[in-house]
């Protein structure tokens, strides 16, 4: 279990943007974009090694829907249908925490793959 839980959870009005305030009052304010293409779902993430998948087209991504699951974490559902991540408290934090440096990653994935984070 995590020593950080969440006190408040707020999706911005224009659903682009997800604000967690955690228990010792960081906050971490998380772009849809990169919850969605850094999503723990095994769709994203693979069932194993060397299976993540890099996903494209994401940079209008928003939120449709935040919703706990258990007292340790919550699914996101996207616009654009998929919903089967389940963000524990400590992956947002992680988020929070490194999120610039996995968005870079991610960046230098698509540029090598020749994808975009656009819709094409």
């Amino acid at each position: 279990m995590s020593d950080f839980w969440p006190s408040e959870l707020k999706v911005s009005k224009d659903r682009r943007m997800l604000s967690v305030t955690f228990n010792d009052g960081i906050v971490a304010t998380l772009p849809a974009e990169l919850l969605r293409v850094l999503s723990p779902s095994a769709e994203v993430q693979g069932h194993g090694p060397g299976q993540k998948v890099t996903v494209p087209g994401k940079r209008d991504v928003a939120i449709r829907a935040v919703a706990p699951t258990g007292n340790y974490a919550v699914r996101i559902a996207f616009d654009d249908g998929h919903d089967s991540g389940i963000f524990t408290w400590s992956y947002l934090r992680e988020l929070g925490e490194t999120g610039e440096a996995k968005f870079a990653e991610y960046e230098r994935e698509l540029a090598e793959k020749g994808l975009s984070r656009d819709r094409r």
